[in-house]
């Protein structure tokens, strides 16, 4: 492992890339999907040997409800499959599962084994691992300004602290840095607010490419950085 001068707290990963890793290997879509499950696994303990405290998994957004049926359908399925595999092992080492997002629209199988794998480890004092289901941070928003009106909350005492609370993420810290891979140079409605002040570190790395090297590649260019907050 390598030494920083200074680690963030919570990294929110944007894992793009899949579909076009396959398609180079001219290998189906789903394949694609599958790797990038076995880069998730390799992140994950890489950065629980890092001690990061915090990270999150734009796993399944609002959007990709869009992509082809067959292929929303396989990708689910991949996905409540991996939770189900991979819960064991993350509760042995100490790790706390949390869900961001909506569940009603996800399959009863995916429903369920989130649900398991919150209650099974919600006691836990590791890392904070949030995985992002059917989660869009303009419908976060919505969702945050609907109930904050249905308690009634006067507008007067609306602040941050307040409008946070609200947020799927309320227990959670501000994102520190974001890492996309794939190549592409945008936040995809992810965390809208909050990280309203991160670092972010893009590569034209796929995600299932994505291993502990690009891990520290991401660090040290991080640790590098000067974060203001706005201030001089």
């Amino acid at each position: 492992m390598k030494k920083f001068s200074r680690l963030p707290n919570h990294i929110a990963f944007i894992m793009d890339g899949n579909g076009r890793w396959a398609e180079q290997r001219n290998l189906p879509r789903i394949e694609g999907h599958c790797a990038g499950i076995e880069s998730t696994r390799s992140v994950v303990k890489c950065l629980g040997e890092y001690h990061i405290n915090y990270v999150t998994l734009y796993s399944f957004s609002t959007e990709n409800w869009n992509r082809p049926k067959i292929e929303v359908n396989s990708l689910l399925k991949i996905l409540g499959e991996s939770i189900e595999i991979e819960t064991a092992e993350l509760h042995q080492n100490g790790v706390k599962i949390h869900h961001i997002g909506r569940l009603e629209r996800l399959p009863q199988s995916l429903k369920l084994a989130i649900e398991r794998a919150t209650e099974l480890t919600r006691n836990n004092t590791g890392m904070n691992l949030s995985l992002a289901f059917d989660y869009g941070g303009r419908a976060e928003i919505l969702d945050a300004v609907r109930n904050i009106i249905a308690e009634g909350i006067s507008p007067q005492d609306i602040n941050e602290e307040l409008f946070n609370s609200h947020l799927y993420t309320a227990d959670l810290p501000y994102v520190d840095l974001v890492i996309r891979t794939g190549g592409e140079l945008r936040i995809s409605n992810f965390l809208l607010w909050q990280s309203a002040y991160s670092e972010y570190y893009f590569t034209k790395v796929l995600w299932p490419d994505f291993n502990a090297r690009e891990i520290e590649k991401a660090l040290a260019i991080y640790s590098q950085r000067q974060r203001r907050f706005g201030r001089v």
